[in-house]
């Protein structure tokens, strides 16, 4: 049965796997009518929207307060979906080999780039399995950040976001505290040498390491 947290349903992620695809389903089905839905990751929890949806992308950055000029990533279920959106590089061939699923987003040059959209790109595949179940019923794209107001601390739990956001959300699938609690480290990959938009849960020097190359760092 739903519960409601602070105005949205909220529906508890099934512990048992025969019960998960229903409310995977469920999820999907929010999103693909045009609403948000906050979902648990391995970083943190994150609101997602349907990625080809302009109104529902519009939602997110009213719910959040956030800035227009900051992108929203895409959380993927499988790195080889992405060549049919990026530019896949030797260099995020490594990367995605090493820490995908994990806590690092990828940033790249689009394909055909919608007219009015920007030329790049984040992409992450998430280590949680309701994200990955929910991302694949969708689809297997869902545009997301984290499930906060912008400047505020990244919600660790569906609780902590629906303390937050709750009456502006559709939906809140609550799979217990997100096992990470940092979010994932934002690494560009559009340029000669990979710069960190943001540190988070992979560090520079991992990131080096399998680059075999410095990255250049935040500021």
């Amino acid at each position: 049965m739903d519960e409601r947290a602070a105005g949205a349903p909220l529906v508890v992620w099934p512990a048992t796997a025969l019960a998960q695809p229903e409310v995977a389903q469920r999820a999907a089905e929010v999103l693909g009518a045009g609403g948000l839905v906050v979902y648990p990751t391995d970083t943190v929890y994150g609101l997602g929207a349907k990625p080809d949806d302009p109104a529902a992308i519009r939602r997110i950055y009213e719910v959040k307060g956030r800035p227009d000029e900051k992108a929203i990533i895409w959380l993927v279920t499988e790195a080889d979906a992405v060549r049919e959106w990026c530019e896949v590089d030797a260099r995020a061939e490594r990367l995605a080999a090493q820490f995908w699923p994990g806590g690092l987003t990828l940033v790249l040059r689009r394909r055909n780039p919608p007219t009015g959209a920007l030329g790049t790109l984040g992409v992450r595949v998430p280590a949680h399995p309701a994200a990955l179940a929910i991302i694949a019923a969708a689809g297997g794209r869902v545009a997301t950040t984290s499930a906060n107001r912008s400047g505020e601390p990244s919600a660790r739990s569906a609780d902590e976001a629906a303390a937050t956001i709750g009456p502006e959300v559709d939906l809140i699938v609550d799979a217990g505290p997100a096992p990470g609690g940092t979010e994932s480290t934002v690494l560009d990959l559009t340029g000669d040498q990979a710069l960190v938009l943001r540190a988070g849960a992979v560090s520079a020097e991992e990131l080096e390491s399998i680059l075999t190359a410095p990255v250049r760092r935040p500021g």
